[in-house]
């Protein structure tokens, strides 16, 4: 469940003014950096998930905001911009004659693993609509979603994408929603038609849209499921009940109505004359209230759910979250709270390899011979190992670029036989190999850590090709250079800086 974050800071932190840019670089945590607010003749803050940090003790000037104004793009009719190619948003505020006396410059993540936890309901086909309060990474995860239905299982993704927030700012959108293709919106009033835009003229299989706010977006989002067309979207809301309560977004949960019932109905059901009824189908299948960035509640059947939250009845969700070791943990609650069934999913032991210019027939053969049990899967994400032949690890093809991005190991064959597999898998998964491997690589980062300090270079203990490999790639993904010298069975890694 490891998860990798893409942020471009530098992109962010160069249109900022010198000095600010300066000061800021000098603070320890920028990795959970949030905003960097500029307000005139006010003191410039740098905000963070445990507080706000005074950046400087000079108050912001005109020329401040001035200086990150003629560094990014124009502002929108939301009052938004951004910096191309990247996922951060600068917002203004003005005053009366429109001149910009405040700006907010928000750090954008692209944050990869976030879609692990709801991914089995995503590609399930159905739609899902994502609710939680702002900040808690909704838009975030739907990036993680496009990139896994476009890339993972080949569909046919369009996101539309209102103020550039899902794909970042200008024309080639963000490499975080993968092949996916995006649909910019001029204004924000514009995107139900753009929606409807989408479904019309390219054919999509799912469509993915930011922040459902209006009735037109609510009828739009209904029309493109009616359609056939899987809807992946977020709405205003931390809750279920709460969208029950929203005479505009209602619509997406199937609408809410009075009814008026006879006599004889109304002492049946035990009820007063006049209730509250669901009008129809709901227009998302799957709603996920996202409680926490590794927590959120489920509602696997929305018509259900909304039906019991009228009539007043128990009804069963389910809450999911990550626990400290990666593993996905699952409740199935009742609405009273009391845990009916608690379950957690079971780790997978089996190595799951995705094969990229292998033969799988050879591969299958190899692990019969050599009694090892693998899962070959067509689906990147859900590989813990990438092999491939050094011919295309050479080339570097996008999938490996994937893989790299993504933190799975990838193990380089020379040659596509059966002699070349039957040694792979002895070097992965005979059981006598793992505390060698688990020393090797201890050693390694001690190196890798005594080289970052000023050492000039550390040779390590001779190991075997297997070995070895996992040596160069550790280093390389320390920005370190590595080199193997001697002769077997002397054969050695030596790190150091370039």
């Amino acid at each position: 469940m490891q998860q990798v974050v893409a942020d471009d800071l530098d992109a962010l932190l160069n249109v900022l003014p010198p000095h600010i840019r300066q000061l800021l670089s000098q603070q320890p945590d920028n990795s959970e950096l949030l905003e960097i607010v500029l307000d005139l003749g006010r003191l410039p803050e740098a905000r963070y998930p445990h507080g706000e940090v005074i950046i400087d003790h000079r108050e912001s000037s005109g020329a401040d905001i001035e200086y990150v104004v003629s560094r990014i793009s124009c502002f929108s009719g939301d009052n938004r911009a951004g910096i191309e190619r990247t996922l951060h948003r600068i917002s203004a505020m003005r005053n009366r004659e429109e001149k910009i006396i405040g700006l907010t410059c928000r750090v954008g993540r692209a944050i990869f693993g976030t879609v692990n936890i709801i991914q089995d309901l995503v590609e399930s086909g159905k739609s899902v609509l994502l609710l939680g309060r702002p900040g808690i990474g909704k838009t975030t995860m739907l990036r993680e979603v496009a990139r896994v239905l476009a890339d993972d299982l080949k569909k046919r993704v369009i996101v539309v994408d209102t103020s550039n927030e899902i794909a970042g700012d200008g024309d080639i959108p963000h490499p975080a929603i993968g092949h996916a293709r995006r649909m910019q919106v001029a204004t924000p009033n514009m995107q139900h038609a753009v929606m409807i835009e989408a479904v019309e003229n390219h054919m999509p299989e799912v469509i993915i849209v930011d922040e459902i706010g209006t009735s037109l977006e609510a009828d739009a989002a209904r029309t493109i499921a009616e359609r056939g067309v899987q809807l992946i979207g977020t709405a205003h809301g931390n809750n279920l009940e709460n969208l029950v309560k929203n005479p505009i977004l209602s619509d997406l949960i199937g609408g809410i109505q009075t009814v008026t019932l006879g006599d004889e109905e109304a002492r049946r059901r035990r009820t007063q004359k006049s209730v509250l009824e669901r009008k129809g189908p709901p227009t998302f299948d799957i709603v996920v209230e996202m409680q926490e960035r590794d927590k959120v509640i489920v509602h696997p059947d929305v018509g259900e759910t909304v039906d019991a939250t009228l009539h007043g009845t128990p009804h069963k969700t389910e809450v999911r979250w990550i626990d400290k070791d990666g593993t996905i943990r699952k409740d199935e609650i009742v609405a009273n709270g009391i845990t009916v069934k608690k379950e957690a999913e079971p780790k997978k032991e089996t190595p799951r390899i995705y094969l990229f210019g292998v033969n799988r027939a050879k591969l299958e053969e190899a692990s019969r011979d050599r009694q090892v049990p693998i899962e070959i899967t067509p689906n990147l994400r859900e590989a813990n190992i990438l092999l491939t032949t050094k011919n295309y690890y050479r080339r570097k093809p996008q999938k490996l670029r994937d893989a790299e991005s993504a933190r799975i190991p990838i193990y380089a064959i020379k040659s596509n036989n059966l002699a070349q597999l039957r040694q792979c898998l002895d070097n992965l998964f005979v059981p006598h190999k793992d505390k060698t491997i688990s020393a090797a690589m201890e050693e390694t980062e001690k190196a890798i850590a005594s080289v970052q300090e000023g050492k000039g270079h550390v040779e390590l203990s001779p190991q075997n090709a297997y070995i070895r490999r996992l040596q160069h790639l550790l280093a390389e993904r320390s920005d370190l250079s590595s080199r193997s010298l001697g002769k077997e069975p002397t054969r050695r890694v030596r790190i150091l800086k370039e």
